[in-house]
């Protein structure tokens, strides 16, 4: 197929509370992209916008942020997704032939609402619901379903909300840096066993942007291109009742073709930067397996050896991942936005030297329902 650059990214920062509403986020995001890849409006061919009725507290939420990322006089969408699957999408329109470039935006703002009884409407009406099951219950029983089938500690959990929570400190768009450690995660307040507040991903607002661009049209424009080498994506069953929970089999199934269509055979060895989608500590451990990073299992191993912190064989999450800044659909792409950044080495502080192949990585569902794979290359 012909080859897909990223050719310009934009983020904002990633906060909470703050007063700019739906369309000045993803304006500066998108501005920001266009600024990035050295190009104008009129360059856009058409836009892949990411939102959310529930969330945003409208119907059609599109319609609010449409104009402000682009749409106006080109052919616009949206996805209502993680913004992985937004870039996804963006992906084959410009593979069509029809387009040359793809702006594809994504925002939230989480904190206008309740996530706790928006997540709940997602579950089951009849079983799941009424129990008020939302993403912090539900994702404590895949953490203890995957801890105790494998043996894996709260204290190797613990280690990775020092690690992204202590990258991100040289993240100027993370919302949540700190200077943990793993006592401070273990007496953080238990919020739903065996999960603490420090294991949690904040509740963000944000906005994120990435324009994509066929080879003639990202040679001719980009600064730096980033090329896409494999994308795949992936969905498990939708009741928690009918899934394994300790383990992802959509999220081996997608890298396992992402890394086909790569051409990678030993993810651990060659890939430099794993940006993932880290909503709980736990899952950080999870993805590892599934990635191909390490065995079944052996999570908990992996962090403990060093291997994925800043310095390590395979840094992973040296923005923070989403565990430093979570705004819902948003963190998927900014998985991709960090990926390009390191790729051009970029990234200041938290630039993994030499950083060739980045993967990128986003969920969507409870508990993880489904998973998109991204690997891309200098």
């Amino acid at each position: 197929m012909e080859r897909v650059a990223v050719v310009g990214i934009g983020q904002t920062k990633y906060e909470k509370g703050k007063t700019k509403n739906f369309a000045e986020l993803s304006y500066e995001a998108t501005r920001k992209a266009l600024d990035d890849a050295g190009i104008e409006l009129s360059d856009i061919d058409n836009v892949v916008t990411t939102t959310n009725d529930f969330f945003d507290g409208r119907t059609i939420a599109c319609m609010a942020v449409a104009e402000a990322a682009g749409s106006y006089g080109r052919d616009a969408t949206n996805v209502e997704g993680d913004g992985t699957l937004s870039a996804f999408y963006g992906l084959m329109r410009t593979l069509s032939g029809v387009y040359g470039t793809t702006m594809v935006s994504a925002h939230c703002k989480v904190s206008e609402g309740s996530p706790r009884k928006i997540v709940n409407q997602a579950f089951d009406p009849i079983y799941d619901r009424l129990l008020g099951m939302d993403a912090i219950s539900s994702s404590a029983l895949q953490a203890r379903a995957y801890m105790q089938r494998f043996g894996i500690t709260e204290e190797q959990c613990a280690r990775v909300s020092v690690k992204n929570h202590g990258n991100a400190r040289n993240n100027p768009y993370a919302h949540v840096p700190l200077d943990i450690t793993v006592d401070d995660v273990m007496r953080s307040p238990m919020l739903a066993e065996p999960i603490k507040r420090l294991d949690t991903s904040p509740i963000s607002d944000g906005a994120c942007a990435i324009i994509l661009a066929t080879e003639e049209r990202a040679r001719r424009a980009a600064r730096k291109p980033v090329w896409i080498r494999g994308v795949a994506h992936c969905a498990d069953a939708y009741r928690l009742g009918e899934r394994d929970l300790a383990w992802s089999q959509p999220l081996e199934t997608a890298a396992r073709k992402a890394y086909r269509m790569a051409g990678i055979s030993h993810p651990s060895r060659e890939i430099d930067v794993a940006e993932v989608y880290d909503a709980f500590s736990y899952m950080e451990l999870m993805w590892y397996e599934g990635l191909g990073f390490c065995d079944r299992g052996e999570g908990g191993r992996l962090i403990d050896s060093g291997v994925t912190q800043m310095g390590g064989k395979l840094p992973v999450n040296p923005s923070g991942g989403v565990l430093s800044a979570h705004s819902v659909q948003v963190a998927g792409l900014a998985r991709i936005a960090e990926a390009v950044l390191q790729l051009r080495g970029e990234a200041g502080k938290r630039q993994v030297p030499g950083a060739r192949v980045a993967l990128a990585h986003g969920t969507g569902g409870i508990c993880a329902q489904t998973h998109c794979v991204w690997v891309l290359s200098n």
